[in-house]
């Protein structure tokens, strides 16, 4: 089991909020964060 530090979970939380700033309603966040996760899996192949 990984544990997370204060340190990586304020980065993830920093990234949710540049996320969230650009975005109009809660489904242009969901768009933007569904395309952020298919970008990385297909670098990951």
């Amino acid at each position: 089991m990984e544990i997370m530090t204060d340190r990586q979970y304020d980065g993830i939380l920093q990234m949710i909020q540049m996320i969230l700033d650009g975005c109009k309603d809660i489904e242009e966040a969901k768009e933007k964060i569904a395309k952020l996760r298919n970008e990385k899996k297909e670098k990951d192949e």
